[in-house]
Order: C-alpha cells, then sequence, then structure tokens
C-alpha cells in the first residue's frame, strides 16, 4: 500500500510541475515581448491539453493557412516525448454574429513519439478556432483522427484544447 501512495504522489508531483512549467513559460514569453495582435497572423504560443499535455504554437503563413506544433512529455505508464506538425487550412467565420473571429479548419500532419518502442503517424486535425477581437489569444478544440504507421498500422482518435498568445502584427479583417 505504501509503494502505491508513494507511486500516486510521485505522478500527481511530477504532472503539476509539468503543468505549472509550461504555465510559467508561457507567462515570460508573453511579458518578454512588446506587439502583441489575435488577428489571423503572428506567432501563437500556449499550451494544450491532451495526452499528453504540452506547449503549442502556431505559426500563419498566409490569410487561411498556419504550421502548428506541440511539443510535449507524457508521463502516464511510459514516459515518452511527443511531437507534431500540422500543414492547417481555416475557414473564416463560422457565424457572423461573433465579435471575434470564429474559424474552422483541417489539415494534415505528422506525429512521433519517442519511447521504448517509437511510433510514428499521420494526424489530420479538425477543429474550431476562436480570435477574440482586442485580446492577444486564440482558443481552439480539435478532434484528430489518426493513423500510426510504426511500428505498427493503427488508427486511433485524440481530441485537444488549447490556448495560445499571439505574438506580431495582425491583420483587421
Amino acid at each position: 500500500m505504501k509503494n502505491l501512495c508513494e507511486l500516486v504522489f510521485v505522478t500527481v508531483t511530477r504532472r503539476l510541475f509539468t503543468v505549472r512549467s509550461i504555465l510559467f513559460f508561457v507567462f515570460i514569453a508573453v511579458l518578454s515581448c512588446g506587439t502583441v495582435q489575435a488577428q489571423g497572423k503572428g506567432f501563437g504560443l500556449g499550451i494544450i491539453v491532451d495526452e499528453p499535455t504540452g506547449i503549442t504554437t502556431n505559426l500563419w503563413i498566409g490569410k487561411s493557412s498556419a504550421i502548428d506544433a506541440e511539443v510535449a512529455w507524457s508521463q502516464d505508464e511510459d514516459d515518452f516525448l511527443y511531437l507534431h506538425g500540422d500543414f492547417l487550412f481555416h475557414n473564416l467565420h463560422l457565424s457572423q454574429e461573433v465579435k471575434g473571429k470564429f474559424l474552422t479548419y483541417y489539415g494534415i500532419g505528422v506525429k512521433v513519439e519517442f519511447a521504448d518502442s517509437n511510433k510514428v503517424g499521420l494526424r489530420i486535425p479538425l477543429g474550431i478556432d476562436y480570435i477574440f477581437p482586442k485580446a492577444p489569444l486564440d482558443v481552439f478544440f480539435e478532434v484528430v483522427p489518426l493513423l500510426e504507421l510504426v511500428p505498427a498500422t493503427e488508427s486511433d482518435l485524440k481530441a485537444a484544447v488549447g490556448i495560445r498568445f499571439v505574438f506580431g502584427k495582425g491583420n483587421s479583417d
């Protein structure tokens, strides 16, 4: 029983330390930048909550396209480093009556897990992104069908929610 309690304590402590570290990093990054806008251009940095929870980035490369990425460390049964990168296409204004920008997006990407048994797979993210009109934030929710290719072919479905601060010059449309 004592070993189980120690295991639970260590797992919970690791999770809290990781989440605190990520939040601290995002907070310091926000304070250290001058111009901050969230209007469809620029570079976003924040947190994404899924398994594993990690740091997310988003770089707008056109009016309706972006590249996003995640770096995370899982602390479940198997500790592993998780990376993914996606190319995203956005459709503007899910609703015309919302003050900010409500975007839907879809894309294609790759994910890699570095563990005892490394995994490589394809991602097809489908999501909703809300860009606040006057705040340097965007909030998103996504569902991601996955196709594992290495070490074996398997399919999976993941979901995530996240928030990013967007740095850089925005546009007004």
